[in-house]
């Protein structure tokens, strides 16, 4: 198992490296002349770039002074954001660059046709032989002699005859001068003679610098927006679900579900409350946070949190853990969240006038002793009242089917987070985003509101959905 895993790390390490030289060359090693100051610099900012991720990992995880998270989560998570899409811009210019190279070197050829002299009119009686050379200046005898027998006179004894005056003459004029048509003036039949390389290095670095431009403009433009996506706050979504065991009285029952906010060194106190004032503005009859509040400890996030204490519902706030809890400390941060007026359901669940609402820790817990345990939840329940279930992970939904549960109410997945981040999310859960039935059960996934690492999204914008119960006997 540990060769397995040494072997997987050892190819993604291996990916990793192999991507981040490609982005270097056809960014910085292509786009310049050669070696010097910006190739240099390049590498330094994509060695920094790493440097600074993992550090922010490392500093996370090991709960390192919140000041020292704080200053390396921004630039270290919004380079990991960013190089993936540097990557994805470099891959597709790939697919651009041949045909903007031929684009150019067509162009190039238009414009040295235009360019090309027209030849001179041969004079009449003249062979080809015998005539002057059309390419070329005048001959030496003509831009050094003015006599009129050479410069007006094309009598047969000139053309014809090489007599000694013309054919040994080795004036200064002639013999030192070299031919204009030889030096200064290139011929037509080299210019656009198709089988010369057009690509020189002057056009294949115009290329390089035009698909390099692009696809930098494109990655910093695209995490910039979704950046601003995530720090404006999550919109409303609202979803109405039908229960068939939901009562007429219940129908319309407004249920505020909000997951993965992932209160950190990014994303503090001013997010928490633009997503507290999102959820009271839909006057929620019950608010499910279900799970990932937090990255952090009680000490460094307790500030950060502190907001939540200002939701407000009919039946209150119901609150789950979820895998990054256990990252941060489960047990003080349930004892907080109840301090803010939540209420934690461990393994629990509680009977509202309508329907129950039972929760169930995350499987993360497993490796604490405190894993889902539905059987204590859902046990001992009556069968003829709707449930739902919080539940953190999509995953769970299996044993919610088998206890019968009306609906589960989730999130984890963020969406992806990052395009195309989905499609790997896809690969480990069973639902990544809205709504979907399996049996005689429903399960709703959150995208979520706030973003693990990269305060960025990008293809799956951030959410809290509110979902309204329909009772089937209205």
């Amino acid at each position: 198992m540990v060769i397995v895993f040494a072997l997987v790390a050892l190819l993604v390490l291996s990916a990793l490296v192999a991507g981040n030289w490609f982005v270097w060359r056809r960014l910085f090693r292509d786009t310049t002349r050669g070696p010097g100051f910006v190739r240099r610099a390049g590498a330094v900012v994509m060695v920094g770039g790493w440097a600074l991720m993992v550090g922010a990992l490392v500093a996370e995880r090991a709960g390192a002074p919140f000041l020292l998270q704080q200053m390396l989560g921004w630039p270290g998570f919004l380079w990991l954001a960013l190089s993936l899409y540097l990557l994805l811009g470099v891959l597709a210019g790939e697919a651009v660059r041949p045909l903007l190279r031929r684009w150019v070197e067509r162009r190039a050829r238009a414009q040295e046709a235009v360019r090309e002299p027209e030849p001179e009119p041969v004079p009449a009686g003249v062979t080809a032989a015998t005539s002057p050379d059309l390419d070329a200046d005048p001959t030496p005898a003509v831009t050094t002699d003015r006599s009129p027998a050479v410069t007006t006179d094309r009598s047969p004894a000139v053309t014809t005859d090489r007599s000694p005056a013309v054919t040994t003459d080795r004036s200064p004029a002639v013999t030192t001068e070299p031919s204009p048509a030889v030096t200064t003036d290139p011929s037509p039949a080299v210019t656009t003679d198709p089988s010369r390389p057009l690509a020189t290095p002057t056009r294949r670095l115009f290329v390089s610098r035009v698909v390099a431009g692009a696809a930098a403009t494109a990655a910093v433009g695209t995490v910039g927006y979704g950046t601003y996506g995530v720090l404006r706050g999550p919109k409303v979504k609202r979803v109405t679900v039908p229960l068939a065991k939901l009562p007429r009285a219940a129908h319309g029952y407004r249920i505020a579900v909000v997951s993965d906010i992932h209160l950190g060194p990014v994303l503090g106190r001013g997010f928490a409350q633009k997503v507290v004032d999102t959820i009271n503005g839909t006057q929620p009859d019950l608010i499910a946070v279900v799970g990932d509040l937090v990255d952090g400890s009680v000490k460094d996030l307790g500030p950060a949190a502190a907001p939540l204490a200002q939701l407000r519902a009919r039946h209150g706030t119901f609150f789950v853990t979820g895998n990054h809890e256990y990252f941060s400390g489960a047990e003080q941060w349930v004892e907080e969240v109840r301090r803010l007026g939540m209420r934690p359901l461990e393994n629990a669940r509680t009977e509202l006038p309508h329907f129950d609402v039972a929760g169930v820790n995350d499987v993360a817990g497993e490796d604490e002793g405190q894993g889902p345990d539905f059987a204590k939840a859902l046990g001992d329940r009556d069968t003829a009242r709707a449930c739902v279930l919080l539940a953190h992970q999509p995953v769970q939904i299996h044993d919610a089917v088998d206890h019968g549960v009306d609906l589960q109410l989730s999130g984890h997945t963020h969406g992806g987070q990052l395009w195309p981040g989905n499609f790997m999310a896809e690969l480990a859960n069973p639902t990544v985003a809205g709504l979907e039935r399996y049996g005689d059960t429903q399960l709703y996934v959150s995208r979520g509101a706030g973003a693990w690492g990269p305060p960025t999204r990008v293809g799956a914008p951030s959410d809290i959905t509110v979902v309204e119960l329909a009772s089937r006997q209205a």
